[in-house]
């Protein structure tokens, strides 16, 4: 499959809509996979649906879900949350599409810095993130208590995407 980075669209969606539900289910069946030799304090990934802020959506042309991502509050902070595109769609410009509309959804709402937490085992996310102007930050709570977390933040002010 390819899709062409112009027939992405992402669209701001409920945070229970069916298909960025769907997309959340297959991120933790992958990460559970990748992570599934590692513990993880119960409730340190969980997501309180009043918190976040914006979900956004990726379709291709066909208007098929292919990627997911969220923003919630964290304290004074904005956390980039459940980025996930589905695997066969990486690679074809859905992450930084995401990326993007999160970035915009993120100042629409007065927002300068972006923070996210991601794995060890995830190089490619870290990659993209550090291709766009994430720099490595301290580890941050509640992700303190997870050994293999890596913290980013981006600032909004810096750049425009």
């Amino acid at each position: 499959m390819t899709i062409s980075p112009s027939a992405i669209t992402v669209a701001s969606v409920d945070w229970d809509h069916p298909a960025a539900a769907a997309l959340r289910n297959a991120m933790t069946a992958e990460m559970s996979a990748v992570y599934g030799d590692r513990s993880v304090p119960p409730g340190v990934l969980n997501v309180e649906s009043d918190a976040v802020r914006w979900t956004g959506l990726a379709c291709d042309a066909t208007g098929r879900a292919v990627g997911h991502a969220a923003l919630r509050t964290r304290g004074q902070d904005i956390e980039l949350k459940r980025m996930f595109v589905e695997s066969g769609c990486r690679g074809m410009g859905v992450a930084q599409a995401l990326l993007d509309a999160t970035h915009q959804a993120a100042r629409d709402m007065g927002y300068t810095t972006v923070i996210l937490q991601t794995g060890d085992r995830q190089p490619d996310a870290v990659r993209l993130y550090e291709r766009n102007g994430y720099r490595h930050i301290p580890v941050f709570a509640p992700y303190d208590q997870i050994f293999y977390s890596i913290c980013m933040a981006k600032d909004l002010l810096a750049t425009l995407n």
